[in-house]
Order: structure tokens, then C-alpha cells, then sequence
């Protein structure tokens, strides 16, 4: 059995998992805010992380990026007891999994505008900001780790994966601890592009809703420690597929997305009747919410408890998945006797075209621990992961 024994988190949400618990479960405060820091010239709500973030002089120049000192912010809810791991099990039998998608692009960015104006890019530069491994191996960097240390980047479904594969890594023996889990910061060029798409909302991300339009972008990071002790929520069941259907559109069948539920619950050994909460991906996006709405409502019908957190987070992209396996493992904790669900914040309007679901109302519980818990991710290119949670 695999177990999700740490957490540590941030997000527009907050900057623990205590903070995030509070402001979503209680419906407390949307991380959404108006803001042009990202989009000169247009105001666009965002999910921003504004809280300090651990300094970074002391890495390479290479790995000074706001990516990097958010899995530092994240890292130090848990150094704890990621040291005692390391010293229990030895440094190189601990790997590093995680997913992103933008990396140091803001610098990028930032160093670009630089060389515009003057004709050179910044002494403190270093293109290595930008590699797509950097988080993973500037974490290993700082706890001296030996195991394996990489990154997936496979858009909205990169730290679902990272999770998976860090599944397998224990799995196979090759690790007795990994972290795992995703990071993804923003950044100008993600905006634009996803602007370009005409994906993004002028106003809070809607979804399921008629009125829905598009996403909020967000950041943050979600880190776990993973081994084989025990602990009160593991991760028994994951699910991968592709489309190959379009390069940013979903099947709208929702084939692949159900293929990686189907997965998911068949290596966890249930049925879909025994999950208590499903947390959707939810963009907001027109087709995006009518495929995953057709998926989930073939499998498990209109019963099972549903939301999208993304009102409350932003789209963190390729740190989607892990911030939002969070939420399921927050609400699988001892301390949630009553089962408290995270909540659907949307207008209410429900949107005629698409099969009804049942969304989780602020305060909704089930009267009882949760034992079973589902997060779904799926990503342009039609990347799908489905990760099941179950309560010891």
C-alpha cells in the first residue's frame, strides 16, 4: 500500500494546509483576484500567491526562479519529516517526482525585457532557470538526496502523474520514500497564450455553469512525502490515458477521460458507488465541463458527491493535480469527523445541455469520515489521470 503521509502547500488559497482548509472548506474567501501583474493593459482575475516565499540566493543561478521558491515553500512544511526520511531510509533511497509547466519562463520573461531595453540580459540570468527538470533537481540539491529526481510536463495532468509514477517507484522497490507532488507559477506568456485561445474569463471561472467561459490561471505547489507506512490516507488507485483527439480540445465523448476513471477504480479494487467525493477538474471551459460532466454521470450517475476548486485556487496547471489531491487528503484527515467537503462555488445556473451532477453546496457533509476519494485531471493533449484516495 502507498501513503500519503505529508503535505505541505501554497496556494491563492493559502500558505498551509491549515490556511487552504479553512478558506475552502468553509467557502471562507476565493485566492481569484483582479490584476494586470501578468497581463499589461488587461485586468484578469488570477490566482496569485502572495505570500513571502523562502529567499533563493543560496542556489546556483541557475535555480533562482519564483517557480523553485514556491517547492521551497511547500518543502519546509514538511523538512521535517522529509529529514527523519532521509535519515531513517538513507539519502538514496528517496526520489523526487513532480510536475510542472512553466519553470523559470517569468524569468525568462523578466531577462527578455531586459535585453530589449539595453541591448544585454542580466548578470544574474542563467537559461538553466527555464529547464523543465529544475525543480526536481534543485530539491534534490538542497536535501542531498540520491534517488531518482525528475519532472513530467504534461500540462494540467503533470502532478497527477508525478504522483502515479511516484506510486510505481515505491512499488518497484527503487525508492522507500519519494516526494512528490507538482509547482507551477505564473507567468506573462501562459496568460497570453491561454488568452490567445479565447479560454480565459474576464470574471471568476464558473464551472458547470451556463454562464460559464473560461479558466482562472493560477499557481502554487503541493508537496507530499510518500512511503509504504502507514498513514491516514493512501493512494490506492491510479488511472492514465490519451485522447490523440486535439492538440488543446478534449474528446468531447469523454472516452479518455472515463478510460483513466475506469482504470483508477479497477486498480483500487472498488466500484464507483463506493466513492464518497469526486474532485472534478472543472475548468470552466465550455468543452472541458461537458465532457468531464458526460464521463462522471455515466460512471457514477447524478449521486456522488462533486466540485471544482478552481474558484478557490485558480488553474494551477501542472501543479493542478497535486493541489487538488490535497483537498481530497485535507478532507480525509481524523479531524474531519463530520466529513466537511470542499465546495462548488459557482452562480448556480445549471446548464441545460449538460447531465446533472450533484455539487457539493458550502458546508455540505456526509455525517461521517470519507473513505474514498477521487481527483480527476485532464490536460491538453489529452493527457488523463484519475487518482483514487482511500482512508485507513
Amino acid at each position: 500500500m502507498i501513503y500519503l503521509n505529508q503535505l505541505g502547500i501554497i496556494c491563492a488559497a493559502g500558505d498551509s494546509r491549515h490556511e487552504v482548509r479553512r478558506r475552502v472548506f468553509a467557502a471562507a474567501q476565493s485566492g481569484i483576484m483582479p490584476t494586470e501583474r501578468h497581463s499589461p493593459g488587461r485586468v484578469l482575475p488570477l490566482g496569485c500567491v502572495d505570500a513571502p516565499l523562502p529567499a533563493f540566493e543560496h542556489l546556483p543561478p541557475r535555480e533562482r526562479s519564483r517557480n523553485n521558491r514556491l517547492a521551497l515553500a511547500a518543502l519546509a512544511q514538511i523538512r521535517e519529516e522529509v529529514d527523519a526520511a532521509i535519515s531513517r531510509f538513507g539519502a538514496d533511497r528517496i526520489g523526487i517526482v513532480l510536475g510542472t509547466s512553466t519553470s523559470g519562463i517569468a524569468e525568462s520573461e523578466a531577462a527578455l525585457r531586459e535585453h530589449a531595453a539595453s541591448g544585454k540580459l542580466p548578470g544574474h540570468y542563467h537559461y538553466g532557470q527555464q529547464e523543465l527538470g529544475s525543480s526536481a533537481s534543485m530539491l534534490a540539491a538542497v536535501l542531498g538526496t540520491g534517488g531518482p529526481a525528475y519532472v513530467h510536463s504534461t500540462a494540467c495532468a503533470s502532478s497527477a502523474k508525478a504522483l502515479a509514477s511516484a506510486a510505481r517507484l515505491l512499488n518497484m522497490g527503487v525508492c522507500d520514500a519519494v516526494i512528490a507532488g507538482g509547482v507551477d507559477s505564473l507567468c506573462a506568456f501562459t496568460v497570453a497564450g491561454f488568452a490567445a485561445l479565447e479560454s480565459v474569463s474576464e470574471a471568476r471561472c464558473n464551472p458547470l455553469s451556463a454562464n460559464r467561459n473560461g479558466i482562472n490561471i493560477g499557481e502554487g505547489a503541493a508537496l507530499f512525502l510518500m512511503t509504504r507506512e502507514p498513514a491516514t490516507v493512501s493512494l490506492c488507485g491510479w488511472g492514465e490515458s490519451s485522447d490523440a483527439h486535439h492538440m488543446s480540445a478534449p474528446d468531447p465523448s469523454g472516452k479518455g477521460a472515463s478510460t483513466a476513471i475506469e482504470k483508477a477504480l479497477a486498480r483500487a479494487g472498488i466500484g464507483p458507488a463506493q466513492i464518497d467525493y469526486i474532485n472534478l477538474h472543472g475548468t470552466a471551459t465550455p468543452q472541458n465541463d461537458a465532457m468531464e460532466s458526460r464521463a462522471v454521470h455515466a460512471l457514477f450517475g447524478d449521486a456522488v458527491a462533486v466540485s471544482s476548486t478552481k474558484p478557490f485556487t485558480g488553474h494551477a496547471l501542472g501543479a493542478a493535480g497535486a493541489i487538488e489531491a490535497a483537498l481530497c487528503w485535507l478532507a480525509m484527515q481524523d479531524d474531519n469527523p463530520e466529513g466537511v467537503l470542499p465546495p462548488h462555488l459557482w452562480d448556480g445556473a445549471r446548464d441545460p445541455v449538460l447531465p446533472e451532477l450533484n455539487t457539493v453546496a458550502p458546508g455540505a457533509r456526509l455525517g461521517r469520515p470519507l473513505d474514498w476519494a477521487m481527483s480527476n485531471s485532464f490536460a491538453f493533449g489529452g493527457a488523463n489521470a484519475a487518482l483514487v484516495f482511500g482512508r485507513s
